[in-house]
């Protein structure tokens, strides 16, 4: 990698900082609408609870596959279990899963930032500085993303913080009354759509072999699951509270509508979506930076070829892809896609490799 081996180690606190900025993306801003669309009632909020248990299980698979090859990423340890051919395949659909979640990304700060801070700006100088950014930041390795997120991650959550206290001026409770009005299964028909939002322990098939303490792997995915539902969960009840289930389905971008829909005269700034704004395209950044890194050391693992040499080859194919939706509808619907294709290749993959690992004795 690019610095040598003990400068690309990371902590656990740098790597549950990872897996937590790789959680809290476009979801953040569109949780809410499309959570309660799916229960129709006020109670989708539990089942963001429901869905962090089921991440945090399905984290502790990967965990548990990635121990086993602790000096190994993803990519080089599934030609181990499965064969070279079929491993080498395997590693080249997590590839493309990566290089779609950094286009997802990349377009969804275009059409945010074009519509409430840039308007008219062509959606090219929007996302040139920032993938430009991300390569300067890749070329340095996992340890480099990792002290980026410990010190986007703080700063966020401060900000976060403020914003939903101050909301809370014109949260009302009985919008989220009665609880469980129609029994559970409008939260179970949630589940679906809050676990896809709540992936990000895949990261851990990559980065856990540079973890300075890998052992410690179980306790920083749960400490990032545990985050990440109470941003979560946090967003959908302050919105379903401040505008009524009505009123969140009518808005495309709930979370930052509630920043928008509150003055604090006694503080230095009275309108707070900039600040969610900015915080927002930083997690953005982190996330788009962490797929990237992912599917460039995958494709330079998988052909044997020079890392730095993928990531200026994979960048503009990142943007070319995200081009390819021609309007929101179309980027949520390829949000949407990209969720399935997580949840069938990271909820439903590594328990049969664990069980075949076990099963052939591999192990690095």
């Amino acid at each position: 990698m690019a610095r040598g081996k003990k400068a690309d180690k990371i902590t656990t606190l740098q790597t549950t900082a990872i897996v937590v900025c790789f959680m809290l993306a476009a979801g953040l801003l569109t949780l809410p609408r499309v959570a309660t669309e799916a229960a129709k009632t006020p109670d989708a909020w539990i089942s963001v609870i429901l869905a962090g248990v089921a991440s945090f299980l399905f984290g502790w698979v990967i965990v548990k596959l990635s121990s086993r090859f602790p000096e190994s990423t993803f990519y080089q340890y599934v030609q181990q279990i499965t064969g070279k051919f079929i491993g080498k395949g395997i590693g080249m659909l997590i590839v493309i899963y990566f290089v779609c979640i950094a286009a997802f990304e990349i377009r969804s700060v275009e059409e945010v930032t074009s519509f409430f801070l840039l308007e008219g700006t062509p959606a090219w100088a929007i996302s040139a500085p920032f993938m430009w950014l991300s390569l300067y930041l890749c070329m340095g390795g996992v340890g480099s993303l990792g002290k980026i997120c410990q010190l986007i991650f703080p700063v966020s959550a401060a900000i976060f913080l403020l914003i939903c206290l101050l909301s809370l001026n014109i949260f009302e409770l009985n919008n989220l009354r009665p609880v469980l009005s129609e029994g559970v299964m409008p939260v179970l028909r949630t589940l679906k759509t809050t676990i896809l939002t709540l992936t990000g322990t895949e990261s851990l098939l990559i980065i856990l072999c540079r973890m300075e303490k890998p052992e410690k792997a179980t306790k920083a995915i749960g400490l990032a699951i545990g985050i990440a539902v109470v941003f979560y969960t946090a967003t959908l009840i302050l919105c379903i509270g401040a505008f009524s289930m009505e009123g969140v389905l009518s808005r495309t971008w709930p979370f930052l509508d509630l920043a928008r829909s509150f003055e604090v005269e006694y503080l230095l700034l009275e309108r707070f979506e900039s600040l969610l704004l900015t915080i927002w395209i930083m997690q953005i950044f982190a996330t788009f930076s962490i797929a990237f890194y992912c599917a460039s050391l995958g494709v330079s693992q998988i052909l044997n070829s020079s890392y730095s040499k993928m990531l200026f080859i994979l960048l503009p194919l990142i943007y070319l892809l995200s081009q390819i939706p021609k309007n929101l509808n179309e980027l949520f619907s390829f949000g949407t896609v990209i969720g399935n294709v997580a949840f069938a290749l990271f909820a439903l993959l590594p328990l049969p490799l664990l069980l075949i690992s076990y099963w052939r004795g591999a192990r690095s």
